[in-house]
């Protein structure tokens, strides 16, 4: 570990909120510009349904100590990747929609792939585009303003899509998408240079606000770092991007490589520790409970836990069927769901089978009686299943989205969507299997789904097929103990409005957030709050 000099960018009065953050390049605006609005706007229905009355689902509380609370550290909420918050969102009272653009150059989308909130309230955003730095964004949570902003290394797949004309290598990279708020508000980040950093937001004496590094540690020595850079697009050798990093309950910073590298960081000494998956992909993130780290690679699902000197261990493996093929709709042929934990003793992903594809509930313990799966559900229609995004776990139940059929934001323009579909599936209380609960028609290509414990309602991102051609997108909020959708509200048409595989956060105050191809779009409740 070793102090490197402050980054400083965007110093904004906290009192106004109102100048500009400055962007490595190009200046961000002054003020929130909405997104743009596609055609058909006042063709399609801005709300239906019936505002929801709160009825709150009981389950067990999830608290690493390590990291920032109330299911507002990570991307899918918390360690556990549970995809559930303790906040309320939209109960549909008279919906309000505002919306910010991010986009510095009209062909380059600028789109945020995780938002968490401090304890002050306000924002922080990952965002990022192709033809200019990722930066991290401290939001105005309510105006979606720009207060700071601090850059973070640019891609290699960055450069090697604009020197070889092929955005798919871009697109397919989750590389810097994750980061975590620990327990004392710092953002912890894996960058494309292969160091880890630890960032504070705070305020200077003028008032202004700005991110600062406080830490970073260069994890080089350990990954092969032939990378693309713009100098040379095109290196001979293998770089290994980080993917994802995360505490577990002792302390320790986990990550995870693309090429199937697993390490921990003591932050305390600086030491960092290794071992290798061979033959490998990790593409998605992780999660950790009290009992060990668990890893989804394009082969199996993985427990680890930390030796005495922190290198990573494997409890126990569990391949599951990976299929023939990486369907329309992934990112590689394997699971696209980030390991998922539920209660005290068990874990869900995905399977990636033909003709359907499966939940897999697996016990967690290092010792089971009999087989370790609990089930195996098969979901969606025959020839017509994916998913990329983690499940949302919660009391007894699992919920998964279909994704299958979305390559680009081009299969849902003019009109299309995808063949959609979210499943619940619940385990019965001998934990020897499970049943679906519920199936929801919704048409929500690629969003991470969220769950409000405090109402109970399962948000997605709808995009309904129009026959007259309108892009039309919609917050949905649907019943988790049902499956019934209680209301939708447009959000706006178009392209810009398209979340392209972003999540949906809860905010402090009850609001949700969308990261869209464009920007973000926040929707809160005008009435009866």
């Amino acid at each position: 570990m070793f102090p490197t000099p402050k980054w400083r960018r965007a110093a904004i009065p906290a009192a106004s909120l109102a100048a500009a953050a400055l962007a490595l390049a190009v200046a961000a605006p002054a003020q929130a510009v909405p997104l743009p609005t596609g055609p058909g706007m006042g063709q399609v229905p801005r709300f239906t349904g019936h505002a929801a009355t709160p009825r709150p689902v009981p389950g067990s509380e999830i608290h690493n100590p390590f990291m920032a609370q109330d299911g507002r550290s990570a991307m899918h909420g918390d360690s556990y990747a549970s995809n559930t918050q303790p906040q309320n969102g939209p109960l549909g009272n008279s919906p309000g929609v505002n919306s910010s653009s991010k986009v510095t150059d009209p062909k380059d989308p600028a789109q945020c792939a995780t938002a968490t909130f401090l304890r002050n309230g306000l924002m922080v955003l990952n965002c990022g585009g192709a033809s200019h730095h990722p930066t991290l964004r401290l939001e105005d949570p309510a105006t979606l303003k720009d207060l700071a902003s601090y850059p973070l290394p640019v891609r290699p797949s960055t450069y090697r899509a604009a020197a070889t004309h092929n955005p798919a290598l871009m697109f397919s990279d989750t590389s810097g998408s994750y980061y975590y708020l620990d327990n004392q508000d710092r953002i912890v980040i894996a960058g494309a240079d292969q160091h880890i950093q630890r960032l504070t937001v705070h305020r200077t004496r003028s008032g202004h606000w700005e991110f600062e590094q406080a830490d970073s540690w260069d994890l080089r020595p350990y990954l092969p770092h032939s990378c693309a850079t713009a100098a040379d697009p095109d290196p001979k050798g293998e770089c290994d991007p980080v993917t994802a990093v995360q505490a577990d309950y002792h302390g320790l910073m986990w990550w995870v490589s693309d090429h199937g590298r697993v390490g921990t960081v003591d932050p305390d000494t600086g030491a960092v520790r290794t071992t290798g998956l061979p033959g490998e992909q990790i593409e998605n993130s992780f999660s950790t409970g009290p009992d060990g780290a668990f890893i989804a690679t394009d082969h199996a699902l993985y427990k680890m836990h930390a030796a005495p000197d922190g290198t990573p261990r494997t409890d126990w493996r569990e391949t599951y069927d990976r299929g023939t093929r990486t369907k329309p709709g992934q990112i590689n042929q394997g699971t696209g769901a980030t390991p998922a934990l539920l209660g005290n003793g068990y874990v869900g992903i995905t399977d990636n089978a033909d003709p359907r594809m499966h939940v897999l509930v697996y016990k967690r313990g290092n010792h089971v009686k009999d087989s370790r799966l609990v089930c195996s559900v098969p979901v969606f229609r025959p020839g017509a299943g994916a998913t990329e995004n983690s499940l949302t776990a919660w009391g007894n139940g699992f919920s998964v989205e279909n994704d299958y059929g979305y390559a680009s934001v081009q299969n849902t323009q003019g009109g299309r969507s995808t063949p959609g579909g979210i499943t619940k599936i619940e385990v019965n209380k001998a934990g020897t299997g499970c049943k679906v609960a519920w199936t929801s028609p919704e048409q929500s290509p690629t969003v991470v789904t969220k769950l409000s414990r405090s109402n109970g309602l399962l948000y997605a991102y709808s995009k309904p097929s129009d026959s007259k051609g309108t892009d039309a997108w919609y917050l949905s909020a649907i019943d988790w103990r049902t499956g019934k959708t209680r209301f939708r509200t447009l959000t706006g048409t178009g392209d810009a409005y398209n979340n392209n595989w972003s999540p949906i956060t809860l905010g402090p105050d009850g609001s949700a957030y969308i990261s869209t191809y464009g920007g973000v779009v926040r929707v809160h409740d005008r009435t009866g709050r």
